[in-house]
């Protein structure tokens, strides 16, 4: 039987994607330009409260940044039966960012993290472990020549490294006068990953047999 690609999708599907692209470059373009780069300015003023951790919290944010830049064109199917050489060198270069991304991400958790409560530190270090497992999944399943496997996988990660721009947006939306209810930022943070990467699974095995 003909192994199934899950790139491989009808036009009018492929319209949508391609709508859920654009959409996801937008917002990723806004956060980076409004919140993102501004850090990079290295000054106390910029910073604030993450000036005693300035290069773990770069780290951190440029993990992140060159994760999210890579991924769609990872995802490009065109792209990468072209430039197959360059996917596979923009793919170390994705894990290398992440790593970076994890471990600016677990030491801050443990300390800025610490100040602010043990919950924040927690959910943190919660976002840095799926960051690592889905990504750590995606490589040993592209050594084990799993392809399928392998392509979910990067579409698990690149959920949960899109996490950090969904809990931006959730934390800076008027969430208390939408709905009524005040919500705490660490809640925030776990729904950031884990409900979008739930939502991700319900797609990805919802044909499958």
């Amino acid at each position: 039987m003909k192994q199934s690609n899950i790139f491989s999708i009808s036009k009018p599907k492929g319209y949508l994607i391609l709508a859920l692209w654009v959409f996801i470059i937008g917002v990723a373009g806004i956060f980076i330009f409004k919140d993102a780069l501004p850090y990079f300015a290295f000054t106390e003023e910029a910073l604030g409260r993450w000036w005693n951790y300035k290069w773990s919290l770069i780290g951190h944010i440029s993990g992140g940044l060159l994760a999210i830049a890579i991924g769609p064109f990872q995802f490009w199917k065109a792209f990468r039966t072209r430039y197959l050489a360059i996917h596979r060198m923009m793919g170390k270069v994705y894990l290398i960012a992440i790593m970076i991304g994890v471990t600016s991400a677990t030491y801050l958790a443990w300390t800025s993290g610490l100040k602010i409560n043990a919950n924040w530190a927690l959910a943190l270090q919660g976002l840095a472990f799926a960051w690592f497992v889905t990504t750590a999944m995606a490589y040993i399943s592209i050594m084990r020549k799993r392809i399928q496997q392998h392509q979910e996988w990067m579409v698990r990660s690149y959920v949960v490294t899109f996490a950090f721009i969904t809990f931006r947006f959730l934390n800076d939306a008027p969430m208390e006068d939408l709905i009524g209810i005040s919500i705490s930022g660490t809640s925030f943070l776990w729904f950031s990953w884990s409900v979008p990467l739930l939502i991700t699974e319900l797609i990805l095995n919802w044909n499958k047999r």
